[in-house]
This record gives structure tokens, sequence and C-alpha cells, in this order.
């Protein structure tokens, strides 16, 4: 193996657990209620909603091939499958990719 190969997972190993390490350290003192942690909470989810838009609109690789159609529909009935199955992330992930699979393959 490379020194550099090695070098590389070392580093970014450390830099993991380090990040890990000092978010322990430092949870104890934050409150779930307070602001700055509600503002946290509200940026993850605008950059996860913003991942997801791009995707969609701009995406890359095979999904490039799907219509827009195809696409927003999948989006819609998986965001459907989530609500109804109460929050759960497993149904909705599963439905999408193989719908998405069935709709780019036989329709």
């Amino acid at each position: 193996m490379s020194i550099n190969i090695l070098l590389s997972i070392i580093v970014t190993s450390l830099a993991t657990y380090i990040s890990r390490f000092l978010g322990v350290l430092s949870s104890v003192r934050i409150k779930e209620t307070s602001r700055i942690f509600r503002w946290f909470n509200c940026l993850a989810y605008a950059t996860l909603a913003a991942l997801i838009a791009r995707t969609i609109i701009f995406p890359v690789g095979a999904l490039s091939d799907a219509s827009y159609l195809s696409r927003i529909l999948v989006v819609m009935l998986s965001l459907g499958i989530f609500f109804v199955t109460k929050k759960n992330f497993v149904y909705p992930t599963v439905f999408s990719a193989v719908a998405m699979s069935l709709i780019n393959n036989y329709f």
C-alpha cells in the first residue's frame, strides 16, 4: 500500500473522529429547545431540500435519462408513502428506487 494512501486514511479518520468527539463534549451544554439548535435544524432541512430539488431538476448520470414527469411523479408518490407510513424512511426509499426503475424501463 502506498504511503500516500495510508496517510490519507489516517488524516481523514482523525478529522472524522475528532469532530465527533468534540460534538459529544459540546452536546452536554446544548438545549434542544434553544434558538441556535432550532436554527441549525432548519438549516439542515433546507440543505437537504435543496439537494433533493437539485437532483430532480439537474440530475447527473443515469437519472438524467429519466423525464421530468417521471422524476416528479416518483417524488410525489414517495412523499405520499412517507406520510401514510407515519414518517418511515424505509418504505418510500425502497419504493422510489423500484418505481423509478419500472417507470424508466417499461413506460
